[in-house]
């Protein structure tokens, strides 16, 4: 049998427009905790990402060991890591693998996309409004210093 619809106090902002197993349902709580990225130069990378998130008031929040480090704005909200493999292997970018970052404004996602051409990072789609994502989804794509594939969005 299919699952039962989405409840409200389930924290779904508008019920009557969430379907169940859509991309339309809004939860209070994010379903995301943390992404991986991987790198082979951890001090460059650290750097890139310490510029970078900061064009938001992003902060580093843990190192992790020798191998890595996590931004966030909160120790409560989604992280950004970056990582050496656990596996010893070198670093490759996974094809169709992209991480969205949230933006408050399209101001913030010019500015994040310039800051990370700024960096080093190669384009892949300069900062417009994008039908895939819906009316007012406006998003820019580019490449980090290790070729992970990211996407700077916002709403409205």
């Amino acid at each position: 049998p299919p699952p039962p619809p989405f409840q409200a106090e389930d924290g779904i902002r508008d019920p009557e427009s969430c379907l169940v197993g859509s991309e339309m349902c809004i939860r209070d709580s994010p379903m995301i905790g943390y992404v991986v990225l991987g790198t082979n130069d951890l001090a460059r990378a650290a750097s890139f990402y310490d510029t970078l998130l900061a064009e938001m008031g992003v902060t580093r929040m843990m190192e992790l060991g020798d191998r890595g480090f996590a931004w966030a704005a909160a120790m409560d909200k989604p992280m950004l890591c970056i990582m050496t493999p656990y596996d010893g292997q070198p670093a490759t970018v996974g094809n169709g693998v992209m991480a969205g970052i949230a933006a408050d404004s399209r101001d913030q996602v010019d500015r994040i996309y310039k800051k990370a051409l700024e960096l080093g990072g190669s384009d892949e789609g300069p900062p417009g409004l994008r039908a895939e994502g819906g009316d007012g989804f406006y998003a820019a794509y580019f490449r980090d210093l290790d070729g992970n594939k990211l996407d700077v969005f916002s709403y409205g």
